[in-house]
Order: structure tokens, then sequence, then C-alpha cells
């Protein structure tokens, strides 16, 4: 019986929360989040709120939340952040830290530049489909996510990328 007594109490903490509506525009972002001090400080509602304010799905800010407390500290995607500023501050206020993840955009182009190998040269040396790495070069596309991380890999590690594929037979 005592849980069922709280329930009115908790209702009514929530209810002196005023509601937020999500906002109109923003850049999606990378974030990790960590807990800032001791986690009795964290106030974690106001975390997800933060979250869900910028266009998460309310079940998916409070899972990486509980992630976030579970682990200590977890990565998320936030779709509309109209100020990384703001949401900084806005966690900070709710004993979380917050960091922007490095920019995840490659410039393949450069890539395949620096390396001095033609689209052709490229695409057969990495296994890539050639009409995929024109289309990214020329801006009509963008390579998916794997596909990012395997060029920032083959940008950063050239020769490893290569010898690793050889290994593998491919």
């Amino acid at each position: 019986m005592p849980t069922s007594s709280l329930l009115p109490e908790g209702f009514e903490r929530l209810e002196r929360i005023p509601a937020r509506t999500q906002v109109e525009s923003g850049s999606p972002i990378g974030l990790l989040i960590e807990v800032a001090a001791k986690l009795r400080d964290t106030r974690t509602i106001f975390a997800v709120r933060a979250l869900a304010h910028r266009g998460m799905n309310l079940l998916r800010a409070k899972r990486a939340v509980e992630a976030m407390v579970r682990d200590g500290r977890a990565f998320v995607h936030v779709p509309k952040v109209e100020s990384l500023e703001a949401l900084i501050g806005e966690l900070g206020e709710a004993g979380v830290r917050a960091a922007a993840l490095p920019d995840t955009r490659v410039d393949v182009g450069s890539i395949r530049g620096k390396l001095g190998l033609t689209q052709e040269q490229f695409a057969v040396r990495y296994g890539l489909d050639v009409d995929a790495l024109r289309n990214w070069e020329a801006g009509r596309r963008t390579p998916d996510t794997a596909t990012r991380s395997y060029l920032r890999a083959i940008s950063a590690r050239p020769k490893a990328v290569e010898e690793a594929l050889w290994e593998a037979g491919l």
C-alpha cells in the first residue's frame, strides 16, 4: 500500500512541471551525456524533458537517461538542436554533463585526392561502388553512417585498411 499512497504525490509533482512543446527547428547532433557529479544530485526527469524538447521520442530520451544512470554515460542522437549551448546549459542544470560528438561528415573527394587515386582506383581498392562514390563526391548523395565510419578509417589508416581487406580475402 505505500506505493499507491505515493502515486498522488508523484502526479501532483508532475502537474507542477509546465508542459513544453518541441523546438521548431534545429540540426541533428550526436551527444555524449554523463552524470556530472553525484547521482543523487541528478534531476533525471529534467534531463529527459530537455532531450524530448529537442525532438527525441520521450521513451528514447528516458532510455538514454536510464543508460547514463546505469553506465555513467550514454551516447544519444538528438534530432533538433536549436542551440548547442542552450541544450548543454539545460542539461547542466539537471546535473548532466554533455558534449557534442565530432562532426560525422566526410569529404570523400579529399580522402581520395590525398591518396592520389582515381575514383575507379579508390572504389576498387576499398571495395566501394564507383557510382556511389561519384554521387558522394558530386553531392547528390551522402554515405550512410557505417560507410562514413569506414571512410574515416581509410582516411586515418589507408594502408591498414587495405591490408585488412587483403587478409580477409576481399
